[in-house]
């Protein structure tokens, strides 16, 4: 991340909405990955890939003790020899059910998910998950899989940090433990996420 990127990031702390709104899906994703002892699947579309988000919530799940935010990956193509972590394909859907959360992400650029996909993410929802769906698209893109959501976030494309940012916030939001209504919350908050502009220009774990 260059320095123009980290100064708006620390510039944009004190209280934007879209902030808020990342604070508030990053809370949903927390109590329902954390709550009923599933597994939190994370699936993109066959055109954008989330490793980048994969990694960053691996990396807070570390960082924060709740490795209830380490996430399987799931694959809509596995590449040969591909490791473990990184060999879980769309089979792993069908096995999803109650007590597991699916983290669904869809970038700014490429296709609607097409029937196809959508039909696989009401399975997992009619299966008893918690579905949960991030997207960078125009208003009205992806209607059909935000509503498919029990919690949506969706970045405009307007937004000025680009779509990689906002998922390193949602990480950073998820692994904050501080309850709901404890004092001082929104301060420890903006401390965590001014450390996490100095950490962005790490490479993600050695294991993505």
């Amino acid at each position: 991340m260059d320095a123009v990127r980290v100064a708006l990031l620390r510039e944009v702390l004190a209280g934007a909405e879209w902030l808020q709104a990342t604070r508030r899906f990053a809370g949903a994703l927390r109590r329902s990955a954390g709550g009923r002892g599933g597994e939190l699947l994370l699936l993109g579309s066959a055109a954008y890939e989330p490793w980048h988000l994969a990694a960053h919530l691996d990396e807070e799940a570390a960082r924060s003790g709740l490795p209830e935010l380490s996430p399987t990956l799931v694959r809509h193509r596995v590449p040969p020899a591909a490791p473990a972590h990184l060999s879980v394909g769309l089979d792993r859907l069908r096995e999803a059910g109650r007590g597991e959360t699916l983290l669904v992400v869809l970038g700014r650029t490429g296709p609607d998910p097409g029937a196809e996909l959508l039909e696989r993410v009401h399975q997992v929802r009619r299966g008893g998950a918690t579905v949960l769906t991030l997207d960078g698209a125009p208003e009205g893109a992806h209607r059909e899989m935000r509503a498919l959501a029990h919690e949506a976030l969706s970045v405009p494309p307007d937004l000025e940090p680009d779509f990689d940012l906002v998922q390193h916030l949602l990480s950073a939001a998820a692994g904050e433990p501080v309850p709901p209504a404890a004092p001082g919350r929104g301060r420890r908050f903006r401390d965590q996420l001014s450390r996490l502009a100095e950490q962005l220009t790490a490479p993600p774990p050695d294991r993505w």
